[in-house]
Parts: C-alpha cells; structure tokens; sequence
C-alpha cells in the first residue's frame, strides 16, 4: 500500500509540531529543513499557505493524495460543512482509530497491525487500514495477537487519555467507534478550511 516513507523529522520540521507521530523533540529553528533552509525564502501566497494546510492534514492522518481527494469528495457529497466532514471521515479510518484508542503508539504502527491481521471489526479480520467505521462498530485485537508486546506496552503508555466518540474495554481489549467526533473534539492542529478553499479552487 502506498504511503509516506521519507524522513519523519524533515516533515516535522516543516510544521513545528510531530505530525508523523513519535515524542521526538523538535529542535527550534528559524529557517526550513534542508540544506539551502537557511537561504530559502518561504511563500507567503495565498496558495502556498492553503498547500502546507493540506500537506499537513495528509502527512497527518498518513494518506496520499488520490485518497486524500477521494475523502474530500466524499465529504463534499455530505451535508453540513465540508472541511469539518473532511476531519470526520478522516477520524473514522481504521487505522486511526486504532492509534485513538492507545492499541499502537502512533498511526504508522496501527496501519502495520492492521496490515499485519492483528486487529478486527465486528469479530472479523480486517486489514485495510482506510476502512471507514460506522458508528457501533466494534474494533478488537484478535485473540492470537494480544500477548504482541507492541500492544501490551503502547495500552500501558495510554494513560487517561480518552476520546468522547470511543469507548475502550481494557478486559477484553475490544473499542467501539460510538459516533463521528464533533470538529471542537478532534486535537489536530488543522485549518481544513484551507482545504476547502484549496480544492474549490
């Protein structure tokens, strides 16, 4: 499956902020990563701050831009608002919410448990990472997979943290995917409205 694979850091450099996942402290710097950073002049256009709004929400949630679009359509068919649609869908993937509800430590490690057949919905093995949850849908670790120390020690460095539209049952390692997140629920730093524009364009 296609996916970012270039350096973590760089990216995070770009925004000020670990959007690839990963406590890595950033170090602060007043010039773009690279080897010219120090001589590069950023854009101020119109366009070029829309772009880095988008590219951000993409490297954040870990898709490309032919699904990206995809979800934007998506989202667009939908009532209501198109960029806080865009962030709903984007929260329902599969892979994100597997990393929401603490079962891997970033969303790169829960798109490979889901590639990899440790993870189910509704009581079957899937291993789509953009599959698109409803709510009431039940996601699980399959039963063979939750001794995999990589699960047992991101749940541990859960902590409290817990989302409105999830629900989690430590016993039996099982989540439930309640509703769509309100827009004022979801942490991302993202200005989807950029977006929006963007691709209205």
């Amino acid at each position: 499956m296609a996916r970012y694979t270039g350096p973590k850091l760089k990216v995070s450099r770009k925004f000020g902020e670990p959007v690839l996942g990963g406590g890595k402290a950033l170090q602060k710097k007043n010039y773009p990563p690279g080897m010219h950073g120090k001589n590069k002049k950023r854009k101020s256009s119109e366009y070029a701050t829309q772009l880095q709004a988008k590219q951000k929400a993409k490297y954040t949630y870990g898709v490309l831009e032919r699904q990206f679009r995809k979800t934007f359509e998506n989202a667009a068919r939908k009532g209501g608002i198109t960029g806080e649609n865009l962030l709903k869908l984007l929260e329902a993937r599969l892979d994100n919410t597997v990393y929401r509800l603490g079962v891997a430590s970033t969303r790169r490690a829960a798109r490979q448990l889901v590639q990899h057949k440790h993870v189910t919905v509704n009581g079957k093995v899937v291993t789509i990472p953009s599959f698109s949850l409803r709510p009431g849908d039940i996601i699980g670790v399959r039963e063979r997979s939750k001794s995999l120390e990589v699960i047992s020690d991101s749940l541990t460095g859960r902590g409290s943290k817990k989302f409105s539209w999830l629900e989690w049952d430590n016993a039996t390692l099982t989540g439930k995917f309640v509703t769509f997140p309100q827009r004022e629920e979801i942490p991302e730093n993202i200005q989807e409205q950029l977006i929006v524009e963007l691709y209205s364009k």
